[in-house]
């Protein structure tokens, strides 16, 4: 059953949904998971879909809007901020360890909240067991791949006067996040379809996404070092990918730095269908799920 729910974060309130099981009695005793997702999606997107997905597995699932997206507060609004999303993850972890019924908190990141879910496993201690599924996890040398030296200075330049100009007259400067057709875009890529998830209504294009980017989000964007933190990871982690999902040489990379227990799961399909295929997401799920609860079963008992 999915809860809609609110916490708060330094002042501002984030808006999240809560899936409980089938038979749920508050009475009782559960592992829980925060399930988050791409970059700059929103809780009903890929995140709400595994969410359920857990909860139907017997664990309680928060799935939430990160600041500055969707229904969670936060001006400018789709402003990327690493250094807050860490602050949210930590909030929604606050919340779970509050309820009574929850006894375990583990971390599952989807896309580019893996990398949000380094950070916050390699930082958090409450955050007992890691998953990361078709993880996108960001290094400066992929962005240097991307962009090149000197689209990065030119994105920086972008930031700094838009960062000025909302400033000044509270007026954003914002940019489509994913484009096939118009190149100013975060993420353009000149091939039909290579977006549908974030185009089409029947898949990622839901009616609270805004497939937009505040320009001021290079600044700290293209700072983001998920790798950088790995090796600070000590919780039970488990990496999901696939050789068709981004950056597989990294998830790789992630799953040989972390620290402890570990677990590499290689399947098939292509990065999307880590959105919203049953085949691919059924695996995940599956195999995420047997990895927690031996791992997050342990951590109790301790």
């Amino acid at each position: 059953m999915k809860h809609t729910i609110n916490f708060d974060r330094d002042g501002l309130t984030l808006a999240g949904d809560l899936y409980t099981p089938e038979n749920f009695d508050e009475n009782g005793h559960y592992q829980a998971v925060v399930v988050q997702g791409s970059f700059s999606s929103v809780k009903e997107m890929m995140a709400g879909t595994y969410a359920q997905k857990f909860a139907e597995q017997g664990f309680v699932a928060l799935s939430f809007d990160y600041a500055h997206y969707g229904q969670s507060a936060g001006e400018p609004r789709q402003l990327e901020s690493p250094a807050e999303k860490l602050d949210d993850l930590q909030a929604a972890v606050t919340y779970l360890t509050g309820l009574p019924y929850v006894d375990v908190v583990g971390m599952v990141g989807v896309c580019t909240s893996a990398s949000n879910a380094v950070y916050l496993a390699a930082k958090d201690d409450r955050v007992k067991g890691l998953a990361t599924i078709a993880g996108f996890l960001v290094n400066e040398a992929v962005f240097t791949a991307t962009y090149g030296e000197d689209g990065m200075a030119t994105r920086r330049e972008q930031a700094a006067a838009a960062k000025k100009k909302y400033a000044e007259t509270g007026e954003q400067t914002l940019i489509t996040v994913y484009s096939e057709t118009d190149p100013e875009a975060a993420n353009y890529l000149p091939y039909e379809g290579v977006f549908d998830y974030y185009d089409n209504t029947a898949r990622g294009a839901v009616p609270e996404y805004t497939n937009k980017l505040d320009v001021a989000s290079w600044e700290n964007w293209l700072s983001f070092d998920a790798l950088s933190e790995a090796s600070k990871v000590t919780t039970p982690t488990i990496v999901v990918h696939s050789d068709e999902s981004a950056l597989p040489e990294n998830a790789k990379a992630l799953h040989q730095a972390v620290q402890g227990e570990k677990e590499l799961v290689w399947s098939d399909g292509n990065h999307y269908d880590y959105y919203d295929t049953p085949t691919q997401m059924d695996n995940a799920v599956a195999n995420v799920a047997r990895f927690f609860r031996t791992h997050l079963v342990q951590e109790v008992a301790a």
